[in-house]
């Protein structure tokens, strides 16, 4: 598993760190267990250790490729020689010196926070005399999307800039990858080369969405730092610091429900209102920051946000955004529901994530209350119904189709997604009077997408108010996204997705509950009924333009993409991110920090670096005929780096064990027979290792 190779990095670098010493003698203290070891419960000890190491919040890591690097910066000790490199590098966690956590909740109709985190590191474990790469990796919040990235390293800047991918003469790719996606929410740069005892500094800047749940707006940016990031105090005072906008959008009252770090409300402006944290603490949060409000309104209430135009937009067209609060009134009913699951189970669903989906259908049929109907097909090249129509909701019914799914949700087959629409949509021709909806939730892409949606879109249309609501789901990467947002967006359903393994059930809950719970149906607006067409905001009304270019194959609106990409500094199906590498004047770091007096060289000199896994792409039919299972975006492994393992690989594995002092120390203590037993093992290994070696590359030729 990737995200265990990843800790075992990590651990592998906290282990070497017990080469350092503190200013005032002596070895880094060890890093504290994580809460919830049990060895009782072996799954349990390792999910509390896979936690402890993995990043809960923006964190940098140097890349140890060599451990005879690894000292301490401002005190170095008598460090015996290392023999060996690693391979795979251990990631030393760096100490962090400074954090500004700066938050603003746009208008509940946007419900969008965006984040910017400036923070300062140093690398405090590598030797002044020596460089490594170092990696900075940031966890973004729920459905989180990288703005930007700006990093300082000496006389070195770095940026994230996107460019056109059709435009050659924009930026000239010169180096290999160096940063994007580990996986879904977790964005890494790795910065090449910093020196022992240097700063990092480092703005990370990206946009998150705000969650909804009964009437309560909440936002929640990881900001869990573990322990071994704190300098010492007597070393390095800590300030840290939060700011918070809230901007409602709305003239009703707001009411603050909770917040986890203590907040001052600095002020309140109309619909804006601006709180502030900032002190000096011994250690670093070790908690998410999280804030909570409400909008107070008894019942169904709405707004229109209007953008106007800037000189600096490519569209000289105002903006406006429409959106509804439900309000609390507790009386208010929902739709009487008639719904039926597209369920796929082809044999690439296989294992957890066809496990997880059952479970969460099963949290779904709980939901459903008397006077609902429903029904379940699953999918693969053939269909399977749990009934021949509708079934009305009763314990028994809801009894019977868990038990149905035990036994027909098996992984098998091939993806046939048309087949189930179209019953689906037979069954729901008689709705009894409840409003008809459709789920579908598919690993998958295959190759008459385009077909199916225009399909859909025609028999919707000719079914009027009465037709189904269509709400898709996406697993993985190798289905069609764009295809399964184009089919939700005509069905007048909801999009959501997963791309790893552990949130599959969590998301589809929060699917199922979001689509399901309507309260109004077949709005229409008078002041916009002769507009043909009409667009929402930033990241949505990009992800809505790729999905109808790819339905159009418009070039016209991949182009109209791609200006709202760079615009925004977003990355898409048309652009891609790139780091730009500046050169900068000798001046102070920390003005460099501050952007201030910096002179960048001319863009000839900047090299480019791309950022991988930013965009989805548009599925991958040829994944799913084969029915492959490893569509989920998983945790990068570290770099390879080319070693002589046969030389020196048992040198690098006692090195990721033994502390070299600890090692002299234990060799100090022996007698003297001890000692020459030792040394003459030792030496009848090392010619055992050089033999072997010797063999590999004299010999290698004629194997």
């Amino acid at each position: 598993m990737a995200e265990e190779a990843f800790a075992r990095a990590v651990d592998d670098g906290l282990k070497l760190t017990k080469r350092l010493v503190l200013p005032g003698g002596g070895g880094l203290p060890p890093p504290h267990p994580p809460h919830g070891m049990d060895r009782d419960d072996p799954a349990a000890a390792h999910a509390a250790w896979l936690q402890h190491l993995l990043p809960a919040a923006p964190m940098a890591y140097a890349v140890v490729v060599d451990p005879g690097a690894v000292d301490s910066p401002d005190v170095p000790s008598y460090q015996p020689h290392v023999y060996g490199r690693l391979d795979p590098p251990a990631l030393i966690p760096l100490q962090m010196r400074e954090v500004d956590l700066r938050v603003d909740c746009a208008a509940a109709g946007c419900a969008t926070a965006e984040v910017a985190l400036r923070a300062r590191w140093w690398v405090h474990c590598v030797t002044r005399s020596r460089a490594c790469h170092c990696r900075i990796v940031v966890p973004m919040g729920h459905q989180g999307s990288i703005l930007g990235a700006e990093v300082t390293v000496g006389k070195r800047s770095y940026n994230t800039h996107v460019i056109d991918t059709d435009d050659n003469s924009a930026v000239k790719i010169s180096m290999p990858e160096s940063g994007g996606l580990l996986k879904q929410e977790l964005f890494y740069l790795t910065i090449p080369q910093v020196g022992g005892g240097e700063d990092i500094f480092a703005t990370i800047r990206w946009s998150q969405k705000l969650l909804y749940d009964n009437g309560q707006f909440s936002v929640e940016v990881p900001f869990r730092f573990p322990q071994f990031v704190n300098p010492l105090p007597k070393v390095f005072m800590k300030k840290e610091k939060i700011q918070l906008t809230v901007n409602s959008g709305v003239t009703k009252e707001i009411i603050l429900q909770g917040t986890s770090h203590p907040l001052k409300e600095k002020g309140r402006q109309g619909e804006k209102l601006s709180f502030l944290h900032e002190a000096a603490v011994e250690n670093w949060s070790t908690k998410d920051f999280t804030f909570t409000y409400t909008v107070y309104s008894g019942d169904l209430s709405g707004q229109v946000l209007v953008k106007p135009s800037t000189l600096r937009d490519y569209d000289d067209r105002d903006m406006f955004c429409l959106f509804l609060l439900p309000g609390k009134n507790v009386d208010r009913k929902v739709f009487r529901k008639a719904v039926v699951y597209i369920i796929d189970t082809s044999g690439s669903m296989q294992g957890k994530p066809l496990e997880s989906v059952k479970n969460a259908m099963s949290t779904a049929l709980s939901d459903l209350v008397q006077g609902d109907f429903f029904n379940i097909i699953a999918f693969n090249d053939e269909l399977h119904s749990f009934s021949s129509c509708l079934e009305q909701v009763n314990d028994k019914t809801i009894e019977n189709a868990i038990q149905w799914m035990d036994l027909n949700f098996v992984a098998q087959g091939g993806t046939d997604i048309m087949h189930p629409l179209s019953e689906a949509m037979t069954l729901l021709s008689n709705s009894h009077d409840a409003l008809p909806q459709i789920y579908l939730v598919t690993d998958g892409s295959v190759d008459d997408e385009r077909n199916i949606c225009h399909t859909v879109k025609t028999q919707l249309m000719n079914r009027g108010p009465k037709s189904p609501r269509v709400s898709t789901f996406g697993l993985g990467s190798y289905c069609n996204h764009y295809f399964l947002r184009m089919l939700a967006s005509i069905g007048k359903g909801h999009y959501a997705a997963a791309f790893d393994t552990g949130s599959i059930e969590g998301r589809m809950v929060q699917w199922f509950q979001k689509a399901s719970n309507t309260i109004v149906s077949n709005i229409s607006i008078d002041a916009i009924k002769n507009i043909q067409d009409f667009e929402v905001l930033a990241k949505q009304q990009m992800d809505l333009l790729t999905a109808k270019a790819w339905l159009l194959e418009n070039k016209e609106l991949e182009r109209k993409v791609v200006k709202l990409s760079i615009q925004n500094s977003l990355p898409s199906e048309y652009t891609r991110m790139v780091l730009l590498q500046t050169s900068l004047d000798k001046i102070d770091p920390a003005q460099q920090a501050k952007n201030k007096s910096i002179k960048q060289s001319s863009p000839d000199e900047r090299s480019a670096m791309p950022l991988r896994g930013l965009t989805l792409g548009f599925g991958d039919v040829t994944a799913t005929r084969e029915n492959l299972t490893t569509g989920f975006g998983e945790i990068k492994s570290p770099e390879k780096f080319e070693i002589f393992e046969k030389a020196v690989g048992c040198c690098s594995r006692v090195a990721d064990c033994f502390c070299c002092m600890c090692f002299i120390k234990a060799c100090s203590k022996m007698n003297d027979q001890c000692a020459i037993v030792m040394m003459q093992a030792c030496a009848a290994l090392a010619c055992l290792g050089c033999f072997e070696c010797c063999s590999e590359l004299c010999c290698g030729g004629a194997n």
